[in-house]
């Protein structure tokens, strides 16, 4: 009895190309959630570095609003919250470079998160 050679793939085959494809995907969709993580959370690092720019913007151009320096009343430590973060600044309280100490809370999947900024505003 003559043998012949057929084309295709064996049932082994195709199993194992079967394994191999479903722990490729399974891979895949692991991989895709933990960037949609990361991303959010880069959104809202982003948010809260553009909230903490502007506090100390403002708070520059109320140092040099004034005549002389650092006088203006609204200089002064201080809150605000908006869009579900909660900004506390402190402005020291003299010299002729004040300390500002910048503190943001705001809320992430997993409770809430913490930032701080420190810097100085030159009144002299």
């Amino acid at each position: 009895m003559k043998r012949r050679f057929e084309k295709g793939f064996t049932l082994a085959e195709v199993a194992v190309a079967l394994v191999l494809l479903a722990v490729g995907v399974l891979a895949l969709v692991g991989s895709s959630a933990m960037v949609a993580r990361m991303i959010g959370q880069g959104r809202q690092a982003t948010v809260v570095a553009q909230v903490a720019a502007a506090r100390i913007e403002w708070l520059r151009q109320l140092a040099g609003s004034t005549s002389p320096r650092c006088t203006h009343p609204w200089f002064a430590t201080g809150s605000a919250a908006a869009a579900g973060i909660t900004e506390r600044w402190e402005v020291a309280a003299a010299g002729t470079s004040r300390r500002i100490v910048l503190s943001l809370e705001y809320n992430v999947p997993r409770g809430s998160g913490r930032d701080s900024l420190l810097t100085a505003v030159s009144c002299g």
